[in-house]
Parts: C-alpha cells; sequence; structure tokens
C-alpha cells in the first residue's frame, strides 16, 4: 500500500482530494496537513511515500518543503498540484523528486490516472535488461496524450471559452459566452457543455423571467468531492 499525505491548505479541496486517494486502489491518505509546518509535523509521526503537494502554501511555497525534505534526507516522491503553469518551476521541481504535475482545476480520473501511472513506475524493479526497459520504466510516469475533442469542437475555441468562462467568476450565459468569444449562443453551448462534462464546470438554471430558466455556467476553482 502506497502512503500518501495530502498536502493543501484549502479544506475543501483538501477533503476531495484524501477522498480521491482513497479511491484508487493500491493507495491509502494517511493524513491531511493545511500547511509547511503541518506537513512537518505529520512527517516526523507517520510514514509516507508519497505527497500530493499543493505548491502554494500560507507559510511557504511547496517547493521549499521538498527542499528541506532532501536536506532532511527524506525520500518521498511528491505529486504536485498547482494552478501555475510557470515551466521554469516545474524544472525545478522535477529537480527536487517531483514526478508528477497535476493542473488545478482536476476531476477524479486525471489523479487517478497520475496514481496508477506512478504505481507502476514505483512496481519496477530489478536490473533493466536494455535501454528499452530503462524507457519504458520511464514512459509509466507520463501522462497519455489529451483526448481529441467532440466532432465540431476546436481547441483554439475551447481555449477562448475558457478563458472567457475563467474571467468571469459570477458565471455567464450561452449568449454571453459566445458574444465575447465571437461565436453563436449555440456553439458557444456546446464548448460549454463540454466543459460541464469533463468536470471543469457547473450550470445551474437563472429563474425569474418569463419563460424557461436560462443556464449559467461557471468555472469549478477546486474539484467536487464527489468526483466523477
Amino acid at each position: 500500500m502506497i502512503r500518501v499525505l495530502v498536502v493543501e491548505d484549502d479544506s475543501v479541496a483538501a477533503e476531495a482530494h484524501h477522498l480521491y486517494v482513497g479511491r484508487v486502489p493500491g493507495f491509502t491518505a494517511v493524513a491531511v496537513a493545511h500547511s509547511r509546518a503541518e506537513a512537518l509535523r505529520a512527517l516526523e509521526r507517520t510514514e509516507v511515500d508519497l505527497l500530493l503537494l499543493d505548491l502554494y502554501l500560507p507559510d511557504g511555497h511547496g517547493l521549499q518543503l521538498v527542499r528541506s525534505l532532501r536536506a532532511a534526507g527524506h525520500g518521498a516522491d511528491v505529486v504536485a498540484v498547482t494552478s501555475a503553469r510557470d515551466l521554469t518551476m516545474v524544472r525545478e521541481g522535477v529537480s527536487l523528486g517531483v514526478v508528477q504535475y497535476v493542473l488545478k482545476p482536476f476531476t477524479f480520473p486525471t489523479l487517478r490516472d497520475r496514481l496508477v501511472r506512478y504505481a507502476e513506475f514505483r512496481a519496477a524493479a530489478g536490473e533493466a535488461s536494455g535501454q528499452e526497459e530503462v524507457d519504458r520504466a520511464l514512459a509509466a510516469l507520463r501522462a497519455p496524450q489529451p483526448s481529441a475533442l467532440p466532432k465540431g469542437l476546436s481547441a483554439p475555441t475551447l481555449q477562448a471559452v475558457t478563458r472567457t468562462l475563467r474571467e468571469r467568476p459570477g458565471g455567464v450565459t450561452a449568449a454571453e459566452a459566445g458574444l465575447a468569444v465571437g461565436i453563436s449562443r449555440i456553439t458557444a453551448r456546446r464548448y460549454l457543455e463540454h466543459l460541464v462534462a469533463s468536470g471543469r464546470a457547473e450550470r445551474t438554471p437563472q429563474y425569474g423571467q418569463i419563460g424557461r430558466p436560462e443556464l449559467q455556467y461557471r468555472w469549478l476553482n477546486s474539484p467536487p468531492s464527489h468526483g466523477s
């Protein structure tokens, strides 16, 4: 059993990540910490194989925690959970032993895939027979290529709709999203529904006007605790 310490300052996200870990066979979440100091205390009293580590903590950056662990000789691996997209930080994390990065917000299948791949990499043991076997072991850590979008949807337009949704925390209707991006309301709704289906957005009906209620779409900043 791979023992995981969840380090996340947001209590709702921490609970969701704890539940997610517990749903992956072969993994168990042994503790939850909401700060760098709590994580260090948890590591002193609990055997941990893997940290599911938020990089932005209230008392220091997550990579500072990793540096402290390496200086103390702690060999736990790290899966970084972050909204940061700074590739310089990614390279620094790799040099410190971060084996995977998961960008927020994410759904349960995304984390499950990363953990399963990590378990396959960890299970590889013994002496490799050659370069091919080494490559195969390292390949276990690599995420699969993004799945193809549904027919009729394009990646650039999806990025534009996503950006519009993220810039309006109060939510948008399909008509508002279409106007902002420069596409029709019907087309915008297809992209918004795709984001809902993939767990990155939610929709709620807006009442108060005559006729059918209008759907309001909102970006999910944290993964829902029920998973998907």
